[in-house]
């Protein structure tokens, strides 16, 4: 998926030299370049196709907090690695099996600085499908929540399949060079067959090396673990900051436990009533957005006055063009790198799309897009390998792998070739840049081991007031998503970013900032509607 929701982990943030923890998709674009995406047991899906509240609390085993280790280097400003603590969550694999086999979850904690106002603890998910809450807690996040940081316990994990919590794995690094590489928008026969061949080889290489694992690692189970987090936590209701597939995560929550909701906020909000072909397709139409504020800006940079562009004018239009241009040209003839890889057509869209995800990534951005001009796609390349988490030596995480499992078994609907073609046309005029990409996303979970959670209704009656956060100029989660799971919730609270860049809250806009804090810190939700500039 493109989601939105992850983030950009501290290793992924290595390869370009960048600082900080900006939320990044929601699954994001891992399954654009994989295309592919489990089945729950009977009482699951039972309850997820009625929309049925949770049963009886599962009683977790006490956490044992420890030292952590093979953490990302901590940041300038971020918490010394003595000071953070992780533990494990022992959780049924099979919440249909609650007495059955069990699996852990890992865990990160901060303390809170003043003890004597702890107001409890504070649970993180900074999106995906697929990132480590763990890696960005570690690697950043806790200073961008330093505040928060006073009197919460900050405290955020690896779901299910992801990271050190029973890691979901399909494919070997090398394969995923090569697959990462492919062309994911086919101009014929050829490329179409070896585009389905791949996604057809992805699902087989996480049946055979998954299999027992992929039923169960889908937003329902995760949900789930929330609740038996909140209770190993010694909390009498769960406080939840939820960025991009958070928000799912924490809509999840809500429906099923509207009991046990405390102060929750949603940044970067996910319709979950969506279905993937309209999802996708408003999402493709948000990255071409997102373009488009990037060339107004870009067509103000002295360097957008280059030869090149003077025939045509450093306007917005003529940056959007450049960049078209640029990735259309990959299709056929990738360019060099200084890493002995070549900077496909996939990889090159990859590139522009993280670069998308935050205003403080357009410069980044505006230079990469250059310097592929000139034939180096080094910057692209690097761009590209934060995304999907490829360190400088070839290895990547199982972000991509745990992104398309989890999406998948989140998801019933399988699509096909056909679906496929009678969307196309729409998908284009949504995005003529990204659009046949993002269309032939539809097929990602067509030919999965296993089948994924029935559609249901989101709602939370009886819950409080949680706070859902949108931000007008968001590519991967676009604006009417928000007020949408807003009202599906019921208890939901609008607040809005009139800005740029995925999620809002780590923008540092210091209006949603301040609206944020006052609600977690000391109860009071800002009034329906607030609108920060």
């Amino acid at each position: 998926m493109l989601f939105t929701g992850k983030s950009i982990s501290a290793r992924g943030r290595s390869a370009l030299g960048g600082r900080g923890g900006k939320p990044l998709l929601l699954a994001g674009v891992a399954l654009l370049a994989v295309g592919v995406i489990g089945q729950h047991g009977p009482a699951d899906e039972a309850a997820a196709a009625t929309g049925a509240r949770a049963g009886g609390p599962y009683p977790p085993a006490p956490l044992a907090w420890g030292a952590c280790h093979d953490l990302p280097p901590a940041p300038p400003g971020g918490p010394a690695p003595r000071s953070l603590e992780c533990a494990e969550l022992t959780v049924p694999f099979d919440y249909s099996k609650p007495r059955g086999k069990t699996m852990e979850v890992a865990l990160i904690r901060l303390r809170a600085t003043d003890r004597a106002h702890r107001i409890g603890s504070l649970v993180f998910n900074f999106g995906g499908p697929g990132g480590s809450g763990i890696d960005h807690l570690a690697g950043g996040a806790a200073a961008q929540f330093k505040k928060l940081g006073t009197r919460y316990d900050l405290v955020s994990f690896d779901p299910r399949g992801v990271g050190r919590s029973r890691p979901v794995h399909c494919v070997g690094d090398k394969r995923k060079d090569e697959w990462l590489a492919m062309d994911t928008s086919p101009d014929n026969a050829r490329e179409k067959a070896a585009l389905l061949s791949r996604g057809r080889a992805f699902a087989k290489g996480c049946a055979n090396r998954s299999g027992e694992a992929l039923p169960h690692v889908g937003t329902v189970a995760a949900a789930r673990d929330l609740d038996v987090m909140r209770i190993a936590l010694g909390d009498r209701k769960l406080n939840y900051f939820g960025f991009s597939y958070g928000t799912w995560l924490g809509a999840e929550y809500a429906h099923r436990f509207p009991k046990k909701v405390g102060r929750t906020v949603l940044d970067g909000a996910v319709n979950t009533e969506l279905n993937p072909i309209r999802f996708f397709r408003e999402q493709a139409a948000g990255f071409q957005r997102a373009l488009g504020h990037f060339g107004r800006w870009a067509a103000q940079q002295p360097q957008a006055k280059t030869a090149k562009a003077k025939a045509k004018g450093p306007t917005k239009d003529a940056v959007v063009t450049r960049v078209a241009t640029l990735l259309h040209g990959l299709d056929t003839k990738p360019i060099p790198t200084d890493t002995g890889r070549e900077l496909t057509q996939s990889l090159g869209e990859a590139g522009v799309l993280t670069g998308l995800y935050s205003k403080a990534m357009w410069p980044a951005l505006w230079q990469a897009i250059q310097q592929a001009e000139s034939g180096d796609g080094t910057i692209l390349l690097a761009l590209s390998d934060t995304l999907f988490q490829r360190s400088p030596d070839g290895h990547y995480t199982n972000y991509h792998d745990a992104s398309g499992s989890i999406y998948c078994a989140s998801t019933p609907q399988r699509y096909t070739e056909r679906d496929v073609a009678k969307a196309l046309p729409a998908f284009t005029k949504a995005s003529p840049v990204f659009g046949p990409t993002v269309a032939w996303r539809q097929m990602g979970c067509t030919g999965w081991p296993v089948k994924g959670t029935p559609t249901h209704h989101i709602d939370a009656p009886g819950a409080p007031p949680i706070v859902v956060i949108g931000n007008t100029g968001d590519p991967a989660t676009p604006y009417t998503w928000a007020p949408a799971l807003a009202e599906q919730l019921g208890s939901g609270v609008l607040l809005t970013l009139n800005g740029e860049g995925h999620g809002s809250y780590t923008t540092g806009n210091p209006c949603i900032q301040k609206a944020v804090n006052t609600y977690l810190l000391q109860g009071n939700p800002p009034l329906e509607g607030t609108m920060c500039q």
